[in-house]
This record gives structure tokens, C-alpha cells and sequence, in this order.
């Protein structure tokens, strides 16, 4: 009797293993086949050290492929600083009574933009990897700027501006900025 007991019991998990694996399966199949893209691991992405962009480019003419990649990185690039500037921005305003703070903020997201395209002829490329497949060239990218290389240049541009520097504290700007990248870096997965 027992067993007979032991065996129903590992007939009756190996059972409940098997089906287990089984539905796992078929939810893995179910999504498609996982694809590893080049030049787009989490080393990759805006960490707290780091503005970073990724992009890629196809064309059967190899340089048009890298140049479609690299603007498409710039592109991803420019959006992940200026998102992080608009919220540093944002956080600013709302943790320092500034003047008038709509003038504020339009002055220094126009500022914000002129050392984005600035940034953007200076980047360092990280990654980059081609492929070639039935006469067509594809092109990965990674670029890179640090990140003190962009507070420091908004804080040179903010010190010519008579207006922007009467409602600007160097210390809590750098604070709050700081405080975004590493929020930024926490959210990477």
C-alpha cells in the first residue's frame, strides 16, 4: 500500500512538471522568436554618468545605412536629453520661486535646445556594427555624451543670460539634475 502511495505520488508530480513545462512553452512560442539587437544592451542606455542613443539603418548602399543609424541615435539621443532637461526644468520652477516662470522655462528650453545641437557634433560613438544580407547593409549605432559635459555647457549658457542667471542657483540646478539622471538609471531594467 504504500508503495503504491510513493508511486501515484511521483506519478502525480512528475505530471504536474510536465505540465508546467509544457504550457511554458507554448507562451514562449506564442510571442515569437526573441531577438537580440546589436549596439542596444542596458550598457547602452542613459545611465547616470551618461546621455545615450541607440539607433540602425538599412540600405543596400553601406553609407547610407551608417548615416540613416547615426540619425536615428541622434535622434534617440537628443529625445533622452531633452526629456531629462524638460523634467530638471519642471523640478526647478516648482522648487524655487523663480520670477516669472513660464519665461523661464521657455528661455532655458530654447537654451536647452542650441546644447542638444552643440552636443549632437561632439558625441563619442560607443557601438557600431554592420551586417550584410542579400545586398543590403545594416547598420547598429550606440552614441554617448557625459552628462557634466551637458549640465556644464547649460551652465555656461545660463551665465550669459542676465535674465535666466537672476532666477538661477547653480547648486540646486546641479542637485536636481543630478537627482534625475540617477531616477533615470534606476528605471533602466
Amino acid at each position: 500500500m504504500r508503495n503504491l502511495l510513493m508511486v501515484a505520488g511521483i506519478f502525480t508530480f512528475a505530471f504536474m512538471l510536465a505540465s508546467c513545462g509544457g504550457s511554458k512553452k507554448a507562451a514562449d512560442n506564442s510571442l515569437g522568436k526573441e531577438v537580440n539587437v546589436p549596439c542596444n544592451d542596458d550598457e547602452f542606455h542613459t545611465d547616470a554618468k551618461y546621455f545615450r542613443g541607440t539607433g540602425n539603418g538599412i540600405s543596400s548602399d553601406l553609407s547610407t545605412a551608417k548615416s540613416k543609424a547615426r540619425i536615428d541615435a541622434q535622434t534617440n539621443l537628443s529625445r533622452s536629453i531633452s526629456t531629462t532637461m524638460k523634467a530638471v526644468a519642471d523640478r526647478y520652477v516648482n522648487e524655487r520661486q523663480v520670477g516669472d516662470a513660464m519665461e523661464f522655462e521657455q528661455k532655458f528650453e530654447q537654451m536647452t535646445r542650441e546644447v542638444i545641437n552643440q552636443e549632437l557634433n561632439n558625441v563619442e560613438v560607443v557601438c557600431t556594427k554592420t551586417f550584410q544580407k542579400e545586398g543590403r547593409y545594416q547598420v547598429f549605432n550606440a552614441l554617448q555624451v557625459p552628462k557634466d559635459q551637458v549640465l556644464n555647457n547649460i551652465k555656461d549658457r545660463i551665465s550669459k543670460d542676465q535674465k535666466l542667471q537672476l532666477d538661477y542657483d547653480k547648486m540646486k540646478f546641479e542637485q536636481v539634475f543630478n537627482e534625475e539622471m540617477e531616477k533615470m538609471a534606476k528605471e533602466r531594467p
